[in-house]
């Protein structure tokens, strides 16, 4: 069930060439979601509001006004974000993040190793009760920032999963 549903959740196709948002918006992801976005939210709650939008060519849902955010749902609630820049934490991390600046802000991350053998990239679990961010990284920098249920983050992380 997992796969399935993780797998139906993503970001549009790589020839699709996403709207940005305007030179110096920040959109901040936090361990409630997104401003108009919580996780636990249904889908259809979300479609019924027209912030979630099916119509796209891509590998599942996508967030209006949140093109680099994808959604991903567990029977029909949002349970994860995998957003990419210029999405960001309060603290200021987002895909690109300098790992030292990462565990600065986040003195708590537990580091969590890829698989080896794997094409997998490690990770920094920040807990913060049943919520979590996820930071997957290269050692280097961060690549990856996902939010949401700290149980889905970590079962995303030790499965493999990623949001197409």
């Amino acid at each position: 069930m997992t796969a399935a549903s993780i797998a139906g959740s993503g970001p549009a196709s790589p020839d699709r060439i996403a709207v940005g948002e305007p030179a110096g918006a920040v959109t901040v992801v936090d361990l409630d979601g997104l401003a108009d976005v919580d996780f636990g939210d249904t889908e259809d709650e979300l479609t019924r509001r027209g912030i979630l939008r099916t119509d796209v060519d891509a590998c599942g849902p996508m967030l209006a006004g949140h093109e680099t955010v994808s959604p991903i749902f567990v029977e029909d609630r949002l349970v994860l974000l995998w957003v990419g820049d210029p999405v960001r934490t309060p603290e200021g991390v987002a895909a690109g993040t300098p790992l030292a600046e990462v565990r600065q802000r986040y003195p708590e991350a537990r580091h969590l190793d890829a698989p080896q053998g794997t094409h997998r990239f490690d990770g920094l679990l920040v807990r913060d009760g049943d919520r979590a961010y996820l930071f997957l990284h290269d050692g280097q920098a961060v690549r990856k920032v996902i939010a949401g249920y700290a149980d889905w983050a970590q079962r995303a992380f030790d499965e493999g999963h990623g949001p197409c």
